[in-house]
């Protein structure tokens, strides 16, 4: 079984005992999270999709660590005007175990 959830601006295919890494969550380390944004879920033909989400269905997971990605380097430059600037970025993730879905 199977459920589509929509966090962070993003989806996500999910199944108990994923783990995935998603847009930083405002939780601490080892607390509950529960998605309600679920698009689809089910398995094979029985499958429910919802308009945009299925009423009453919820995902259960827990926050297993906050941190950032790599960095990523931005460097913009103008040939021949002595024009150079350097920046990084380094992308906020939090990494959730998917622990039950409630369909």
């Amino acid at each position: 079984m199977y459920a589509i959830v929509e966090t962070g601006g993003k989806q996500y295919k999910v199944q108990e005992g994923d783990v995935i890494t998603v847009e930083k969550l405002s939780v601490a380390d080892g607390e509950k999270v529960v998605f309600d944004k679920v698009l689809a879920a089910g398995e094979g033909a029985e499958i429910k999709v919802g308009k945009p989400y299925i009423e009453g269905c919820t995902v259960d997971a827990t926050a297993v660590e906050s941190g950032k990605g790599p960095k990523v380097i931005i460097f913009k430059y103008k040939a021949k005007k002595d024009y150079r600037k350097k920046q990084g970025h380094r992308q906020p993730y939090t990494t959730v175990r998917i622990d039950a879905l409630n369909i």
